[in-house]
């Protein structure tokens, strides 16, 4: 469940900031985070629903060059599920920092 914390929107804890059609979940001081792309939408009633999703996590070690930053890349149908794997994928590999 997301709630407010600090003025950012929260998923499982961790910020969850929105630019376009691009998220980041995860806390930039962290050395990882998930970057979620939304590639396509489709109308639900009123509404735009993203369809297919792009998931990476991601190093955030400025010293990398952009490409080398990805460690693990995914697409999936609808928000939920990227939302889903990102989180999983942020926890696990944090664990093991």
């Amino acid at each position: 469940m997301a709630d407010k914390e600090n003025g950012f929107l929260t998923y499982k804890g961790k910020p969850l900031v929105r630019m376009g059609n691009t998220l980041y979940y995860g806390n930039m001081y962290d050395p990882y985070v998930v970057m979620l792309q939304i590639l396509s939408t489709k109308k639900v009633k009123e509404m735009d629903v993203a369809e297919k999703v792009q998931v990476q996590l991601m190093s955030t070690d400025p010293d990398l060059r952009m490409k080398d930053r990805i460690i693990k890349k995914s697409e999936k149908n609808g928000l939920y599920s990227a939302m889903d794997i990102g989180a999983i994928w942020l926890e696990r590999t944090l664990e093991k920092q």
